[in-house]
């Protein structure tokens, strides 16, 4: 076990560089002893983007200590940081790239932390907007970024975009619904591989967008989301509709109207399927059951697939954080 050091007040500011003028006490578990660590007061008041920036002493004070691998240090390290706001991933992401693998892990964290707010802070607007200005595939990418808030969601959209203009090529647009459908099939479950993830059911990846994406796996509603955005690129009249414990789209046209079990590789439904399927898991057959969702039901029901997960997961906290998207999605 590597002893801890115990430093004066004023070999601490030899080590950090100045002399502060308050000190923090930070006890290391390992040993037992309590150990002075500087940390230095700034005039920044602590409301992220609020207040002067950071003098860089302080800055290449904290940077320092961010490089320390004990998990005590550290967690106080990072919860003033986080403290100072957001501006202070001016200074932190260039310690992305350093050489310190620890410095390195740290500030990634750190500035992943700022990231997710700022996801949280954008798709939780969105939850709160009318219902008409609420569009589909801009929650589910948003959504995914809450978790994923490194992802770039311009080139999923574009992704969508090929993957559409590829579909085009296989579809004659005057076919019969039940033909045209069976090509969309081919194309999404055959040559790119979609398929419901029936060994990992409950893996919250299968309710972000960009994982469906990358993966070509997720869970019925997810999916459905993923067929109805290329369906739609091509002006086919494709929706999601919400059965109780299973989602599948809807494709109607003046004369013809399918429905297509995504998660079950497309398998093509009568809307006497359907109703057989509600009369099977004891539920009334209700009108809406068969209607097509809006936007904000599609999204809550991701959201809810999300809190039932992480509930049942032991993950407190993004249980907590889904529930308030929840809460907005559904006033």
């Amino acid at each position: 076990m590597t002893p801890c050091r115990k430093f004066t007040r004023q070999s601490l500011a030899r080590h950090r560089g100045q002399i502060p003028s308050h000190t923090e006490l930070l006890v290391r578990p390992s040993c037992g002893l309590v150990v002075a660590e500087i940390f230095m007061q700034t005039t920044v008041v602590n409301t992220p983007g609020i207040g002067m920036p950071l003098p860089a002493q302080q800055q290449a004070a904290l940077i320092k200590l961010l490089s320390d691998e004990d998990p005590t240090v550290y967690g106080a390290v990072r919860d003033k940081i986080i403290s100072l706001g957001s501006d202070t991933q001016i200074w932190l992401k260039p310690c992305q790239i350093s050489s310190d693998p620890t410095l390195r892990r740290h500030a990634q964290e750190i500035v992943r932390h700022f990231d997710r707010e700022t996801a949280d802070t954008r798709f939780m607007a969105l939850c709160l907007q009318d219902e008409d200005k609420i569009d589909l595939e801009k929650g589910a990418l948003l959504l995914a970024r809450t978790q994923f808030p490194e992802i770039n969601v311009t080139a999923y959209s574009a992704l969508l975009d090929d993957l559409a203009g590829e579909l085009r090529e296989w579809l004659a647009m005057s076919d019969p619904a039940q033909r045209l459908l069976e090509r969309v099939n081919e194309f999404m479950f055959g040559k790119l591989g979609f398929t419901g993830n029936m060994e990992n059911y409950y893996d919250p990846e299968n309710s972000f967008l960009n994982r469906v994406l990358d993966r070509r796996t997720g869970n019925p509603v997810s999916l459905c989301v993923t067929f109805v955005l290329i369906a739609r690129r091509l002006g086919l009249p494709v929706s999601v509709v919400g059965l109780p414990g299973h989602s599948v789209c809807r494709y109607v046209s003046s004369s013809e109207e399918v429905y297509i079990d995504v998660f079950n590789l497309g398998k093509l439904l009568t809307r006497n399927d359907c109703i057989e399927h509600l009369n099977r898991c004891k539920h009334e057959v209700r009108y809406e059951y068969l209607q097509p969702m809006t936007a904000r039901r599609i999204l809550a029901r991701m959201c809810g697939n999300l809190e039932q997960i992480y509930t049942e997961g032991n993950q407190p906290d993004d249980a907590a954080r889904v529930q308030r998207y929840l809460f907005a999605l559904t006033r």
